[in-house]
């Protein structure tokens, strides 16, 4: 079985990755507008350089010592995160005032697409150890503003005159900028981590326990029949929950005593038609016993040594339970049999003897429509206690264990108490002479393991008879036939 996870596990799971979401999210925001930021302080900061490189060379010309310009630019040169600075030379200037200075030099093929965009270009190289950023700014010609470039230079308003290629050191604001990040990543786990502690806490605080704590109250309350304490729970909700099983458990235990009622009208509706059916059972065995001048509690003895000889067998409680109440009606088929035949006191014809082993059958059909489990127990043992374990039986012919174990128990039941009785066409038999007969049928009438049962409990089964007796009018019937 998969082990599902706790309410605490899957709310603090789903809060993490909200939150590992949001924190990435954050951190990529601020770092993508840190950058930006840090880009826009270092082009200003590379204009700013341009700009007062251009402010130094215009005053240099107006005070006419453009031959001093390179001490100027190596001033600026030297200035902190600097670590080139040339000055480009447009075509215009150069054809006014012929080739630069050291530092100045004409535009090459790159420098000539800025002159032709007339924008600042800047190149970052911010990802190696010793980061930089190019910035080429142009000059442009214009009359405007406090300096009058035309006032110099033969050019057109808009020429670009030049451009200052300056380049860069960016390592301080590169590693200010990982410090911030830095920084940044180190409050957002901080952060993470108080949320999710937090939470943690929490959860386990206001739902795991007061969960597990009513879960444990409500099944205390079941079984004591105690109501639960909305009191002890800090939440509306888990109060309304205790409730609700107050409720539930008083509707619960409301309908349980009805059904333990009911259920104990219906036991004792079930024993009392039970009881009803076996003492039917057991009043049709007598009446099919009377009509037939059977011996006097011929019927009671049967189920008894029937129920004996079951339990020894190892038939469960149940078995001997069914067997003990259904064998009163082995014979039952017997009440269909015609007195002119049942009642005979000689010996009875073939085409007679044809009709009383009918009897068999005719039992089988008066029980067999039944499903209640003791009448169908009946109806199996009145087919089949006339079959003999050799096959040589009726109405079946069946052998062996294909003879019900019901059928084979009553079939020696019903035989020894019909050797061992007196009838009105015999004497009883010794018990000596019926066990030795007993001993031969093993095997041949019998179930060779029942006879063996039988005949080493055998002082069991006599005192069964002792107890309930044929009585003397049987015998003095007999007496009265055979005289």
């Amino acid at each position: 079985m998969i082990k599902k996870p706790s309410i605490k596990t899957i709310t603090v799971k789903s809060l993490v990755n909200v939150l590992l979401v949001l924190v990435l999210a954050l951190l990529l925001i601020t770092g993508l507008n840190f950058r930006s930021l840090s880009t826009r302080t270092i082009e200003n900061q590379a204009l700013a350089h341009a700009e007062l490189v251009k402010a130094g060379l215009t005053a240099h010309m107006k005070a006419d010592i453009m031959d001093r310009r390179d001490y100027y630019l190596n001033e600026i040169r030297v200035l902190h995160h600097v670590n080139t600075l040339d000055i480009i030379r447009g075509d215009a200037v150069t054809k006014q005032f012929g080739p630069g200075k050291a530092r100045e030099r004409g535009a090459d093929a790159v420098t000539k697409q800025i002159f032709d965009a007339r924008k600042p270009v800047f190149i970052l190289n911010e990802f190696s150890l010793q980061p930089t950023v190019r910035a080429i700014i142009p000059y442009i010609a214009s009359q405007q503003g406090e300096f009058n470039c035309l006032a110099c230079h033969n050019v057109t308003e808009g020429t670009v005159l030049g451009a200052v290629d300056v380049e860069l050191d960016i390592r301080e604001y590169r590693d200010h900028a990982l410090w911030v990040m830095l920084v940044l990543v180190a409050v957002s786990v901080v952060a993470f981590t108080l949320v999710f502690v937090n939470t943690s806490r929490t959860i386990k605080k206001h739902v795991q326990q007061p969960l597990e704590t009513l879960i444990d109250n409500a099944m205390i309350a079941y079984k004591q029949h105690q109501p639960v304490s909305s009191e002890q729970f800090d939440s509306r909700e888990f109060s309304r929950v205790a409730d609700e099983i107050n409720l539930f458990n008083a509707e619960i235990l409301a309908h349980q005593d009805m059904l333990k009622r009911k259920n104990e009208e219906l036991l004792a509706l079930n024993d009392e038609i039970e009881s009803t059916l076996r003492e039917t059972i057991y009043t049709m065995g007598v009446i099919e016993e009377k009509r037939s001048h059977e011996t006097a509690n011929h019927t009671r003895r049967v189920s008894l040594y029937s129920s004996l000889l079951a339990q020894k067998a190892g038939l469960t409680p149940r078995e001997v339970e069914l067997i003990a109440a259904a064998s009163p009606l082995h014979d039952i088929g017997k009440l269909g049999i015609a007195d002119e035949v049942l009642l005979k006191p000689g010996r009875l014809t073939e085409g007679e003897r044809q009709i009383m082993m009918n009897h068999a059958a005719i039992g089988y059909a008066m029980l067999r429509h039944s499903r209640r489990d003791v009448l169908v127990a009946a109806g199996i043992i009145a087919y089949q206690h006339q079959e003999k374990w050799d096959g040589s039986g009726y109405p079946q012919g069946l052998a062996g264990e294909n003879i019900h174990i019901f059928g084979r128990i009553v079939a020696l039941a019903d035989v020894f108490d019909a050797l061992y009785s007196p009838r009105v066409y015999k004497q009883a038999w010794p018990l000596k002479k019926v066990a030795e007969w007993m001993g031969e049928q093993r095997g041949k009438h019998f179930d060779p393991r029942l006879v063996d049962i039988f005949l080493a409990s055998i002082d069991e089964f006599v005192a069964i008879y002792n107890q309930y007796p044929a009585d003397k009018e049987t015998e003095m019937q007999f007496q009265q036939e055979a005289g």
